[in-house]
């Protein structure tokens, strides 16, 4: 079985040649969207279990007696083991048919989700929730990997924002889904359904995908769409790097990537704080049931959306590609945005409501930013690598707005979490402000093995 689930892996072959000119552009155009939105459903299913927990978390409270700090510290470890996850997952992706390492790696997080729901011990709660997380981390660097082979640099932005949405609307989905299965059905159903679904979702990623345009047939997109960026024109597109050349070669030794990584751990210790523990702030400080808090927590992923597209289309049309100037407004605008949500008093919904997806607007910006960066700043065949990699740094910055996020509720309460999250909002718009002073232009100084 393993042998077979190994050959299913490998990159597929290259297929014979489609030809004629026109029947070229309408296979592409074809398979564009259908890749696209293949990648955007499994992506959004993968979110329905990795925030399934968060919006389930007030009824476990209820439920069986646990902690906030309890709670806090599964989230931590599921940070941990996706961030972990992600990283070597995109060396694999890399090297991998991502038709097959996606679906597979949903199915596996529904599974975990389906035993969650049948546990009720910490200890059975922690194994399941690290493996859904160790599983999670094989969902981005595909969709990396498909994004940067389907399409080529100077709209990229474009798509891989309309691609990145998809987290929002998993995100807009799961508080609804979640929030409202565990308030009339319990806790477990929560963690039920979302299981069964990204089962399903799974089966039919197997169906829609396919790996390179080559593998069916087409020529590189680079050669399609005559925009090679700074790739050479003759490059070996077909070619095939090693673990280790995509690692030491491609991404340890790039000072740029590096700053990234730093600047993703902080900005993700923004993010999870914001929203794994926004529903309940709303709860305790601002009155509202647990449903209602739900609501409001999903127009983080509405402002998301189109901080998204508004970051990737600015990229493209004011920056001709490059992501630092857009990454460092954005960060800068988050600092302003949780300044507001935390000055508004109870009892004002629609400010809560505008105010919340403002923060989503702007956080959501660069985090599709960054890991679009670092995939840009290395070589083609090292592009889910490299996002994972970043990634890797963002998760870990995500472990700490677990568990020590939830300490930091208890001993300082919630004025301690939102100075925790200005603080750290900060340092990231720094961070992201030296990339600008940098003067990113793929610099063959900078980057010497960069090649797409």
């Amino acid at each position: 079985m393993f042998g077979a689930i190994k050959r299913l892996l490998e990159p597929a072959e290259t297929a014979q040649p489609i030809k004629g000119q026109k029947q070229i552009d309408k296979t592409y155009g074809y398979w564009r969207i259908r890749t696209l939105y293949s990648i955007f459903t499994g992506y959004a299913l993968f979110y329905l279990t990795r925030k399934s927990l968060t919006f389930a978390m007030p009824a476990l409270i209820a439920d069986l007696g646990f902690t906030k700090g309890q709670l806090g510290l599964l989230g931590s470890i599921l940070a941990i083991t996706y961030g972990v996850s992600k990283f070597l997952s995109g060396l694999v992706a890399d090297r991998s048919n991502p038709r097959y390492f996606m679906a597979f790696t949903l199915i596996a997080t529904g599974l975990c989700n389906i035993a969650f729901g049948f546990s009720s011990s910490i200890v059975l709660f922690a194994i399941f929730w690290g493996l859904n997380g160790w599983f999670q981390g094989g969902g981005y660097p595909p969709c990396a990997k498909t994004l940067t082979h389907w399409y080529s640099q100077n709209e990229r932005g474009k798509w891989w924002s309309i691609w990145n949405t998809s987290m929002n609307f998993g995100g807009f989905i799961i508080p609804l889904l979640a929030g409202g299965i565990a308030q009339t059905l319990g806790w477990r159903w929560a963690m039920y359904i979302p299981g069964a679904l990204c089962i399903l979702g799974g089966l039919w990623l197997i169906n829609r995908m396919r790996d390179t345009p080559q593998s069916i047939g087409l020529p590189p997109i680079e050669k399609h769409r005559n925009d090679y960026g700074s790739m050479k024109k003759n490059e070996d597109l077909d070619r095939q790097l090693s673990a280790k050349e995509i690692l030491f070669t491609y991404i340890l030794t790039n000072p740029l990537i590096w700053v990234l990584c730093i600047a993703n751990f902080f900005l993700y210790i923004v993010r999870t704080a914001l929203s794994d523990w926004m529903a309940l702030y709303l709860v305790e400080s601002k009155g509202y049931a647990l449903l209602g808090a739900g609501g409001i927590v999903s127009w983080l992923e509405v402002g998301g959306i189109a901080g998204a597209l508004l970051a990737g289309w600015s990229s493209d049309r004011f920056f001709k590609g490059q992501r630092a100037p857009v990454n460092a407004i954005f960060a800068f605008a988050i600092i302003c945005a949780t300044l507001i949500f935390r000055a508004i008093p109870a009892g004002y919904v629609s400010l809560d409501i505008a105010s919340v997806a403002f923060i989503g607007l702007c956080t959501y910006g660069p985090l599709m930013l960054i890991g679009m960066a670092a995939a840009e700043l290395t070589h083609k065949k090292a592009a889910a690598s490299a996002s994972g990699f970043t990634g890797l740094f963002g998760y870990i910055g995500s472990a700490l707005a677990g568990y020590p996020i939830g300490k930091i509720c208890q001993v300082w309460g919630w004025n301690g979490v939102f100075s925790t999250v200005t603080i750290c909002s900060m340092i990231t718009f720094m961070l992201l402000l030296f990339l600008c002073g940098m003067g990113i232009k793929r610099s063959p100084k900078l980057q010497p093995a960069m090649a797409g």
